[in-house]
């Protein structure tokens, strides 16, 4: 939504702009949401990767698509949706291997989103906190709940880990073409 609003604004002020200072309007359009994108590797409530990739393409875009092309932005895409897949992938293993319930993980994302509001400690303790409230609520057995809290929890740092890989493999990517263009 925001990302959005941001490339609307953009196109709304660089009708009105001479081109140098479009493609000037571009790149900051393209560095904001790519910062944006790596805080949400971290951060629950952003879509990190899909930001970093519409970010690159608006870099791409800020060239006329002249050193970064299709081939490299279709690979970009792909790395994209690899993040969604490792992302559950890894959030799946974690709960499973703890025997957690779905609760546990529906208690973990609750968590998570809690625990954005009370900054870092929030962020790291919130998904844990919320799997173990919902272990117990489904099971009422203490020491299942640790488990499947820390079991959810370690799928979740995993995931994160996973995608901040992926970003940066993008960030990587996209700078090798950009610069081998040159």
């Amino acid at each position: 939504m925001a990302a959005a609003a941001a490339v609307a604004a953009t196109c709304l002020l660089a009708a009105s702009l001479p081109a140098a200072d479009v493609q000037g309007l571009r790149w900051l359009l393209a560095a904001i949401l790519v910062l944006a994108g790596i805080a949400g590797t971290v951060v629950p409530v952003l879509p990190g990767a899909p930001l970093v990739f519409l970010g690159l393409l608006a870099g791409a875009w800020a060239d006329d698509f002249q050193k970064v092309g299709w081939l490299t932005l279709a690979l970009l895409a792909l790395l994209t949706l690899l993040s969604f897949a490792v992302d559950l992938w890894a959030g799946h293993l974690g709960a499973r291997r703890s025997g957690a319930s779905a609760w546990a993980v529906f208690g973990a994302f609750v968590g998570g989103l809690a625990g954005f509001f009370f900054s870092i400690p929030g962020l790291i303790l919130g998904p844990f906190v919320g799997a173990f409230a919902g272990e117990y609520l489904a099971r009422r057995d203490l020491r299942q709940a640790g488990r499947a809290g820390l079991g959810t929890w370690l799928g979740l740092l995993v995931a994160t880990a996973g995608r901040l890989a992926l970003v940066f493999s993008m960030l990587g990517l996209f700078a090798a073409v950009y610069l081998l263009e040159s």
